[in-house]
């Protein structure tokens, strides 16, 4: 699922499921790694302390809103709409508004309409030479644009590579999927025995990637679909073993959307002459580095609108 389409579905299929939960529901990192978020909202809420009064905000690619819900617990005054691609999106936190199914290239806003721009891990995943040109022109003449980026070199990409290995080992090396799939057709002739390879996949992805691994956690849950509708119509079995791969296959799409973007950040002179082209000038910039890692998970820049 290297394809941009591909990529862009996989994001909307994912804000699709979360829009029924609450703010903060989407990640791409473990959920104990608390020190990252900690550290991503103390670098907005620093931003925020700058912004005017009553000032307009626009977020880039705002998934969950979780950047408008850092500024907003700094500056209940400011204003702030999100945008994403995604058709579907969660509730958006008190006191912002969304629009979903619009892209960073082509926004249906004003001219010099904000006095910021955000973007967390979102600008890089755009074409930047058009999404730079289009922050340019919505902001004002002294305006700011905000842009958190991902670290190729990081512990997220790191996190979620390994992730991608085990999803990976359960589906396409141990063939998991098509292993039971193929056990419900012998149902018929009355082998109802759950597959060998099904029955040792979960211990045998826990001893090589870890028990909480993706790997264990995927194989653990074909097991026990076979096992728990062993008295159900293949169908329905069927039915739930496609979800399990959806899901995979969803995740997978994702990951590879995230490396892609990593690996564009990466090019730090291609990012920066794109957004200079445009009128933006960097004015400031730092490395983002939590306790998961000494290696920074993020680059944090403010850009100045120049024109």
């Amino acid at each position: 699922m290297t394809g941009q389409k591909n990529v862009h579905d996989a994001w909307n299929t994912f804000w699709h499921r979360q829009s029924g939960q609450q703010q903060g529901g989407g990640r791409q990192m473990p959920a104990n790694w608390q020190g990252i978020d900690r550290i991503q909202g103390a670098a907005w809420k620093e931003f925020a302390r700058s912004l005017p009064p009553k000032a307009r905000i626009l977020d880039l690619a705002t998934g969950d809103g979780r950047v408008m819900t850092h500024l907003l617990e700094k500056r209940r005054d400011i204003k702030p709409l999100g945008i994403d691609r995604a058709a579907t999106l969660p509730p958006p936190p008190r006191g912002s508004k969304i629009r979903p199914g619009t892209e960073m290239e082509n926004l249906p806003l004003p001219d010099n309409l904000f006095s910021a721009v955000t973007s967390q891990f979102g600008f890089e995943y755009g074409n930047m030479g058009r999404v730079a040109h289009e922050v340019a022109r919505v902001l004002r003449s002294d305006g700011r644009f905000a842009v958190m980026s991902h670290r190729l070199d990081g512990p997220i990409v790191a996190h979620n590579r390994k992730r991608r290995d085990e999803l990976e080992w359960a589906i396409k090396q141990e063939s998991l999927i098509t292993v039971a799939r193929g056990s419900l057709g012998l149902r018929s002739a009355g082998i109802a025995a759950l597959p060998p390879t099904v029955i040792a996949a979960p211990e045998k992805g826990a001893r090589l990637f870890g028990r909480d691994s993706a790997a264990a956690e995927i194989a653990e849950a074909i097991r026990q679909t076979l096992h728990l509708g062993r008295n159900d119509s293949p169908a329905n079995v069927a039915s739930l073993l496609d979800s399990i791969e959806a899901k995979a296959s969803n995740e997978l799409g994702r990951i590879a959307s995230l490396e892609l973007a990593a690996q564009a950040a990466s090019h730090h002179e291609a990012m920066l002459a794109a957004l200079s082209e445009a009128g933006l000038r960097l004015v400031t910039e730092r490395e983002l580095v939590s306790d998961v890692s000494r290696a920074p998970f993020a680059d944090f820049r403010v850009f100045h609108q120049t024109n």
